[in-house]
């Protein structure tokens, strides 16, 4: 645990206990062994995979870890040219073996003051707040978008709009980050034994609502 990026492999191949564990880690960046606290290096991540296909040997995630990971994306397939590459690259000297770093700790820990300071307009505030709203009266959903949520969409549309070299967030920030923030945290009226089809159908709610609710001008 005691790292900068913490990568938990197929974390669904994890115990519930181990999953639990993770709580406090990701939520409080500190840990606790036999009564006593030890603090987690700054910057921590945690970045988790899950195993989409087999479910014998696997534990769900509950929803209070679920919504501890900013957000949920599904990385496919490479393309072709990609995919030869690397292939390619496995020829003598491992990839990894060679790779250097591109950031210090201070400088991200700079880069994350500057997202903080990007400006989001009250008019934008609230229309994030109607999709957060939006989400919890849908009659398709049990289970909305959580306050933790609505942190996570506006980090994240902070974020966007600093690596676009902006200083104020955009409405296409929200929307363009809402599926993948969001839609992981939500769980369908009647979900079904396909978790990728329950999440489908979480992104195609996100869908109406973006479609349904006025965008601020």
């Amino acid at each position: 645990m005691f790292c900068h990026v913490l990568l938990a492999d197929e974390i669904n191949r994890t115990t519930p206990r181990t999953q639990s564990a993770l709580l406090q880690a990701m939520e409080e960046h500190q840990v606790t062994l036999d009564g006593t606290t030890h603090e987690l290096p700054d910057p921590f991540f945690v970045i988790a995979t899950q195993n989409p296909l087999e479910h014998h040997g696997t534990y769900p995630l509950p929803e209070s870890q679920m919504d501890r990971f900013l957000m949920r994306i599904s990385m496919g397939y490479p393309h072709r040219e990609a995919e030869r590459e690397l292939i390619a690259a496995q020829d003598g000297e491992r990839p990894l073996e060679r790779m250097q770093a591109v950031i210090t700790p201070e400088l991200l820990a700079e880069a994350r003051k500057s997202v903080e300071n990007v400006r989001v307009d009250d008019a934008l505030v609230d229309y994030l707040l109607r999709i957060i709203e939006a989400t919890r009266q849908h009659p398709d959903l049990s289970l909305g978008a959580s306050p933790r949520a609505g942190l996570a969409l506006g980090r994240a549309a902070r974020s966007a709009a600093f690596l676009a070299q902006r200083e104020f967030v955009v409405p296409d920030d929200i929307k363009s980050y809402a599926a993948p923030v969001l839609a992981h945290r939500m769980i369908p009226t009647e979900p079904t034994a396909d978790p990728a089809a329950d999440r489908d159908q979480a992104r195609a709610v996100l869908a109406e609502l973006l479609e349904q609710i006025p965008v601020p001008v």
